[in-house]
Parts: C-alpha cells; sequence; structure tokens
C-alpha cells in the first residue's frame, strides 16, 4: 500500500472521530449549556445536535423536572418567645437553565439558606397558638417570598410545606393533657347527647304504644257496639218475621200470642218451677194473666192456684 493511501485513511479516520466528537443527544426533560471558547453559546433543547468540535464545550445535564428539597429541622422563635423546631419541604422546578448555571454557585444551598431565613422572619411575627394553627397562611407567604427570591436563579418554587412542627417538651406535655381533657369532654357531650336521643326514643315508643293502645280500645268498642247494633237488628227482624208469619196464619191473635211466648220466656228465667200452659192458643190472654200474676207473687203456689182458676173460667 503507497503512503499516499495511508495518508488519506489516517485523514478520513481522524474526520470521523472529530465529527463524531461534535455530536451531542439531549435526554427528555433535561437541558445542556454549550459554551464556545468559555462563553455562554446556546441550549440545547431535547434532540440531537451537532457541535464545533475543539471549539464548543457542554456542560452537565441540568434536570427540568419538578424536585424536591427536604431540609433539616431549624430552631425558631416565635413573638412570645419559644423555641421550636421546624423542617420544611420545598418543592422547586429549573424553569431557565442559563439562570440556574450561572444565576448562584451552589443553588441548592442558596435555596435552604433562604428558607430558613424566610421561615424565621415568618414565625417571629406570630405566637406559638398562631404558629400551631396557621401552617397555610405560613406556607403560603413562604411560598411567594422564595418564589419571588429564586426567580432571577431560573427556578421556580411550586409548594412549601411545614413538615414537622416541634414545641419544647414541656409545652409539648401541656398541650397533651389540654388535648386529653378536650377529648374527655367531647366524649361525655356525646355520650349524654346519645343519652338524651335514646330517652326521646324510648319516651316516643312508650308515647307511640299508649296511642294505639287507645286506638285498638277505641276500635274494639266500635266493634262491639256494631256487633250489638247488629244482634238488635236482626232479634227486631226476627219479631217482624214471626209476626208476619202469625198475621198470615191468625191475624186477629198474632199479635198476643207472640207477647205470650216472650212472657214466657221471661218465665222460664225466673224461680217459678212449674209453669200451666192452656191448650188452646187462643186462651193466650188468660195465660198472660196468669204469667202477671206469677210474675208479681214469685211463688209456685200462688201461680198454680192462678193457672187453675183461669182454666175453670175457660
Amino acid at each position: 500500500m503507497s503512503t499516499g493511501v495511508i495518508v488519506v485513511l489516517c485523514l478520513v479516520t481522524v474526520g470521523v472521530v472529530i465529527f463524531a466528537t461534535g455530536i451531542r443527544i439531549v435526554r427528555q426533560a433535561t437541558g445542556v449549556i454549550v459554551e464556545r471558547l468559555g462563553k455562554y453559546s446556546k441550549t440545547l433543547d431535547v434532540g440531537v445536535h451537532f457541535i464545533l468540535p475543539l471549539f464548543d464545550r457542554t456542560l452537565p445535564p441540568v434536570v427540568l423536572k419538578e424536585r424536591v428539597a427536604d431540609f433539616k429541622p431549624q430552631p425558631v422563635i416565635t413573638k412570645d418567645n419559644v423555641t421550636m423546631q421546624i423542617d420544611t419541604v420545598v418543592y422547586f422546578q429549573v424553569t431557565d437553565v442559563k439562570l440556574f448555571t450561572y444565576g448562584i454557585e451552589k443553588p441548592m444551598q442558596a435555596i435552604e439558606n433562604l428558607t430558613a431565613t424566610t421561615l424565621r422572619n415568618i414565625v417571629g411575627e406570630l405566637e406559638l397558638d398562631e404558629t400551631l394553627t396557621s401552617r397555610e397562611t405560613v406556607n403560603t407567604k413562604m411560598r411567594a417570598v422564595l418564589d419571588e427570591a429564586t426567580d432571577p436563579w431560573g427556578i421556580k418554587i411550586n409548594r412549601v410545606e411545614l413538615k414537622n412542627i416541634l414545641p419544647p417538651k414541656d409545652i409539648q406535655d401541656a398541650m397533651e393533657k389540654q388535648m386529653r381533657a378536650e377529648r374527655e369532654r367531647r366524649e361525655s357531650i356525646l355520650r349524654a347527647e346519645g343519652e338524651k336521643k335514646s330517652n326521646i326514643l324510648v319516651a316516643e315508643g312508650e308515647k307511640q304504644a299508649v296511642i294505639l293502645k287507645a286506638e285498638a280500645e277505641k276500635e274494639r268498642r266500635l266493634l262491639e257496639a256494631e256487633a250489638e247494633k247488629a244482634k238488635f237488628i236482626a232479634e227486631a227482624e226476627g219479631k217482624a218475621k214471626a209476626i208476619e208469619l202469625i198475621n198470615k196464619a191468625n191475624p186477629n191473635s198474632a199479635y198476643v200470642t207472640l207477647e205470650g211466648y216472650e212472657a214466657l220466656k221471661i218465665l222460664a228465667d225466673g224461680q217459678s218451677t212449674k209453669i200451666v200452659v192452656p191448650t188452646e192458643i187462643s186462651n193466650i190472654t188468660g195465660l198472660l194473666t196468669s204469667l202477671s200474676e206469677t210474675i208479681k207473687t214469685g211463688t209456685p203456689s200462688a201461680t198454680k192456684k192462678t193457672a187453675k182458676k183461669q182454666n175453670k173460667t175457660n
């Protein structure tokens, strides 16, 4: 192989290597700074890019995804001179790769220090009770202050959360006792409310039972009255039917005969042991007289004499 061919192959190989070193691939959710001869040149977005070998240099990729910074507890003094330990969680995102790279050195450390300072300023204006009950207010104020302060660094603060608030031990014990007393008070109130509702339900049940019993008694009396009424109507209809039948058989003595039968029924329920009945139904008038006398005297002998006398007369 001639010397010229070898030189050409070497030059081609060197060119390929140089060209390959100029290719840059940027991954999703990242940004890459390109410096040309030590000066900022451009920011590479997602995709394949080509830079000038030997002249351009790329810096480490900057993550553009939202990140979480969990900072260690910081001692904070409240307005009423109570020292508490508060740790915070900051959610932030890089919005400008150039500002994040050149805006400040060690941006994470800067965010931590800024968070601690802002927390002391805000909590220092609040008393202990306000600090414990106003987490949302503190979170909102801190996010606004941090977002404004980190904007020149190409960082956006999305959210700030107070993770833990730890008062001194003696205050924690007092708070626990207060919370225990409050729970017991609420439990007593709930128990009293439950007993009250139970008594009301029992009273309502007894009241309903009395009402139902009264209505049942009323219904029973109405049914008895209806039954008695139906009985009287049936007896009256029976008497009317009997009179009608007797009238058809013997119109002149129908009423007397029926009354005689009724008198016999009354007499049968009395104290008499012997009853004399006329042999002919036409003598029912005499029988009625005898029955009347028997009822008046109330003795069997009187009844017998009256009946014999009546038979002789007939």
